[in-house]
């Protein structure tokens, strides 16, 4: 007793001193407004805490593991030319027992109608880590309804890695249109790389460019959040190695390297070490494409690293380096806690084995040859309607009902859907990556564990599973946004007799959405039909070669036992500096003994 009452006072800095201000009650404005975060001036959807400070990086949402969220968001859109309506989906939030909260329009809910407002409310009571939010109505968050959200551990196992984890230490990327999402013609090309909500374009103005300020002699945790509406981005700290601790809200055993990539809706956590001579070093995050974003001169898709005592100007235009050298393959990363992956150490050793067959047809994405089509009544409505199995529930074809208890496996295919390689969600689960993109091998020993993946090219079979512990509604979809508008997804009906009743504020949403005019109700799938797009994804889809007869893996390797430990999981003290005097870390280092 005496030894836990001795800890109390080391408790209390932790949570008075090492982290920063928790704002899980809290209101979202959600409103239109002109924004040039790189010097092009726009019209946008943005979230600010008060309608007068919204920003094209909504406010940041924190909170602790075991918390609960009350948020208020407050539709006060206006312009026609963009979606009037919206909704919020948190994430990475596992949404345990309020899936009516997890925020997809037509899906979990009917959208917030203009001039009116929901509360929004969920707990992480084992989850935390990096997440976001974002709109998840037709390609709303395309036009900038995005924002960051972390959930802090106070016993976070990696806590004696880094001395300093706050806002500060967020960092977001985003892709960024000179077009409203609208009138996208074609694939989506963005004009600007965002950081932080800060970039420059092809012929623009020198704009300001974020810094990130650090102390040297310091270990930062870094939570990267990549809150793209396409784009993937090859992401740099020059001179710096990114120690990685946690892929998509899930602790990974530390491991080290000098770039990554990071797909539409990923996040990743990683210790850097200022231990570099006092300078300013490139923050580089490259796209797969963009207009004249192929290069980082004048500052293109770049921040700034700033030690203490740099001068105020910018990193030398010859600091580089090779993006390739110790580059992160997913296979190298290996979850924390929980790593063998549920059922049997085979390929189709599941109870549940589902393919999903992408491909692209009539216009549109297809999930085993049907395109997902908003009903008119959101999915989960339908349930608590009445609607039961898979053939009752809207759209058809669509919907893949899971019973409780079982392990289910999804194997995936890479290359048959055009405009690859495609970051795939699943809502409602953090799954195991038995197989990656890239990869020949199945991995159930110790898999790395996250909620998106890429599912790669020609030849690869990513395969993921997850267990039905989560009864709800759960959206699985390209985060590619706008291929999610051309019907890239499916929606898992989970265990619906246990599905708990939602908020009568919930019940009103629809009525609300109803009554609207048809102008302002502008809804998902069918918010505009982009024949750019369909034409140029027909093309891509009719050169691409036919799928393979069978799994093109031959003689898989199949790992079962886990392997030793890396360097990397050398024994903490051993990473404490002698002149670390941080009670917060004395105090979380104590409370976990």
């Amino acid at each position: 007793m005496f030894r836990l009452l001795s800890l109390f006072p080391l408790f209390l800095a932790v949570v008075h001193g090492a982290l920063p201000s928790l704002n899980t009650r809290t209101d979202l404005f959600i409103v239109n407004k002109d924004v040039s975060p790189d010097g092009f001036t726009r019209p946008a959807v943005v979230a600010g805490t008060q309608a007068n400070n919204a920003a094209v990086v909504g406010p940041l949402i924190t909170g602790l593991k075991g918390g609960k969220y009350s948020i208020n968001v407050h539709d006060q859109l206006t312009n026609a030319d963009m979606i009037k309506g919206t909704s919020i989906h948190w994430h990475g939030v596992l949404q345990k027992k309020s899936t009516w909260a997890d925020g997809p329009a037509f899906v979990n809910q009917c959208p917030i109608s203009p001039g009116n407002s929901f509360t929004y409310q969920f707990a992480t009571p084992d989850q935390a880590g990096t997440y976001w939010y974002h709109s998840h109505i037709g390609l709303q968050y395309c036009d900038g309804l995005r924002g960051p959200l972390v959930v802090y551990d106070l016993l976070d196992p990696h806590r004696l890695r880094y001395d300093v984890d706050d806002a500060s230490t967020v960092i977001t990327i985003a892709d960024w249109y000179h077009k409203l999402a609208k009138d996208f013609a074609g694939p989506a090309i963005p004009d600007a790389t965002l950081i932080n909500g800060k970039g420059r374009y092809s012929g623009g103005p020198a704009s300001e460019l974020s810094v990130i300020k650090v102390l040297p002699f310091r270990r930062y945790r870094i939570r990267l959040v990549s809150m793209s509406c396409d784009a993937n981005f090859v992401f740099q700290i020059l001179g710096h190695d990114l120690t990685i601790i946690e892929a998509d809200g899930v602790s990974t055993h530390p491991h080290t390297v000098r770039s990554l990539q990071i797909f539409a809706g990923q996040r990743y956590s990683f210790v850097l070490k200022t231990n570099q001579p006092i300078g300013n070093y490139w923050i580089r995050a490259k796209p797969n494409a963009g207009n004249g974003l192929n290069t980082f001169d004048g500052g293109l898709n770049s921040a700034i690293l700033r030690y203490l005592g740099a001068p105020n100007a910018e990193p030398p235009a010859t600091q580089t380096e090779d993006p390739t050298v110790r580059a992160l393959v997913e296979t190298d990363l290996h979850a924390l806690t929980s790593p063998v992956a549920p059922g049997q150490p085979r390929p189709g050793g599941a109870d549940v084995n589902i393919n999903l067959l992408m491909g692209f047809s009539g216009g549109g994405f297809t999930v085993n040859g049907v395109a997902f089509r908003s009903p008119t009544l959101p999915v989960l409505n339908q349930i608590l309607a009445g609607a039961r199995t898979a053939q009752e529930l809207l759209p058809p074809g669509s919907i893949y009902e899971l019973p409780r208890g079982k392990t289910v496996e999804l194997s995936i295919p890479g290359g048959l859907a055009p405009g690859a390689p495609h970051p795939i969600h699943l809502h409602g689960h953090e799954f195991y990556v038995v197989r990656s993109a890239g990869s020949t091998v199945y991995n159930y020993a110790n898999p790395v564990r996250r909620d998106v993946v890429s599912t790669g090219v020609a030849g690869d079979n990513v395969t993921i599973r997850f267990q039905t512990d989560n009864a709800g509604v759960w959206f699985l979809h390209c985060h590619i946004d706008p291929h999610l508008e051309l019907g890239f997804a499916v929606v898992f009906a989970e265990r619906v007799d246990e599905i708990p009743a939602p908020p009568t504020a919930w019940t009103e949403l629809c009525p609300e959405w109803e009554a609207l005019n048809s102008q302002d109700a502008v809804i998902a799938n069918g918010n505009g039909t982009d024949s750019a797009l369909i034409s140029s994804l027909q093309s891509e889809q009719a050169a691409a070669p036919p799928p393979p007869a069978t799994d093109p893996l031959i003689s898989p390797t199949i790992i079962t036992e886990a392997a030793a430990p890396t360097e990397d999981d050398a024994d903490l003290s051993s990473l404490v500096p002698p002149s670390t005097t941080s009670a917060a870390a004395t105090a979380t280092n104590s409370a976990a003994l």
